[in-house]
């Protein structure tokens, strides 16, 4: 049977688009499926680590055109008036999903990468290939498939994922505001049930996106009640709320949100972004992880189609191996840092510590962040 493209990628957030830049750079055929148009916001912290900066100069990005924030600071609280601060160790830049997403997704049409706004209903792996169907009746036939499509799918239902059949408790609420807040900072903002982010993106926008327990969440009417009983009571997010504007209508929520672990492969998809599992609380750079991730598979898919002696089990291998030992660790101290911060206790003990001991939180940050990615 003959293919219609060497790769299909299944989703068009950071994962897929910066997957569709760099093989399509790299001359292979590339097909990306979104069901969404561009732009879009999305739920997000929206802060980007600069370990992937190196690799973004690489695929010709020119992110600064783009007038992104320069983040070099962060600062921490639990809710009282104490606050910790410290430099980050490599700092990082804000830059809105709505503005990033737009701007790959026009390097990756310039580079010859085939976007359809179509929607997967299913994908059937026979004879080392992948036929990949879609709502509109399209087909695609091709040797290498790519997960990217979110954080939670009805893909993941069809696949059987360990993660889909388990409950997910976490709530996610993004909003874009006009208010006075530092430009080089991103701030951390722990409250009863989940924590809060803020930091600037373009044009002197703060975002604000905060993770919370739905079990804490549904005690309040709305969205406005439960900030006002529960988020208010940390002075600091107290502070920026009342004095600040609202840009969306109304703010952004997505639930269901897991963080379960997640496998990389999947009958032999290889998953990046959030599909693996990418999004962790308190890592604080999901974004640039699910940038990392990308490179990682294209780097891997570009070698299986130079070196004809890469056997697609070698490249399987190779991804895991490879994604384990960039993300493992900083995942699993993520999930271990959140399991602290839900108990007021052991919270208060943690902001104890960093208070007596300063110089635990660039350690810290330096668990969950990456070094500057290194070009082969």
């Amino acid at each position: 049977m003959k293919t219609n493209a060497d790769v299909v990628i299944i989703g068009g957030g950071l994962a897929g688009l910066t997957c569709g830049i760099h093989l399509s750079k790299m001359k292979l055929r590339v097909v990306l499926i979104e069901k969404n148009e561009f732009p879009k916001h999305k739920v997000c912290g929206e802060y980007i680590s600069n370990e992937i900066k190196p690799y973004l100069d690489w695929l010709d990005l020119k992110i600064q055109v783009l007038n992104p924030a320069t983040i070099t600071q962060l600062e921490f609280s639990i809710p009282n008036k104490k606050l910790i601060h410290c430099t980050l160790p490599l700092g990082g830049f804000g830059l809105s999903r709505y503005t990033l997403d737009h701007h790959l997704y026009k390097k990756a049409i310039e580079n010859g990468c085939e976007i359809i706004h179509d929607t997967v209903e299913d994908i059937c792996f026979e004879d080392d290939l992948f036929t990949i169907t879609t709502l509109k009746q399209k087909t695609f036939v091709t040797n290498i498939a790519i997960g990217a499509f979110g954080k939670r799918s009805n893909f993941d239902q069809k696949l059987q994922r360990k993660f889909i059949l388990k409950k997910a408790p976490w709530l996610a609420v993004k909003g874009h505001y006009k208010g006075e807040y530092p430009n080089d900072l991103v701030g951390l903002y722990n409250f009863e049930g989940g924590y809060c982010g803020i930091s600037k993106v373009e044009n002197d926008i703060v975002n604000i996106c905060y993770l919370v327990n739905f079990e804490t969440f549904k005690k309040h009417k709305n969205i406005d009640h439960f900030q006002v009983n529960v988020i208010y009571k940390n002075p600091h997010l107290k502070e920026f709320f009342t004095n600040s504007t609202p840009l969306f209508d109304k703010p952004l929520t997505i639930s269901q949100i897991s963080f379960e672990e997640k496998t990389a492969i999947e009958n032999h998809i290889l998953m990046i972004g959030d599909s693996a599992g990418l999004i962790q609380p308190l890592c604080g750079n999901g974004m640039a992880m699910a940038i990392h991730s990308a490179k990682i598979a294209s780097e891997l898919i570009v070698e299986f189609y130079t070196k004809k002696s890469i056997s697609r089990k070698e490249l399987e291998e190779k991804y895991i191996k490879s994604w384990n030992y960039n993300f493992k660790k900083r995942l699993k101290t993520g999930r271990f840092l959140a399991s602290l911060l839900q108990n007021k206790k052991k919270a208060a003990v943690v902001m104890w510590l960093l208070i007596q001991f300063p110089f635990i939180l660039p350690q810290i940050i330096k668990r969950t962040h990456g070094k500057s990615i290194i070009l082969n």
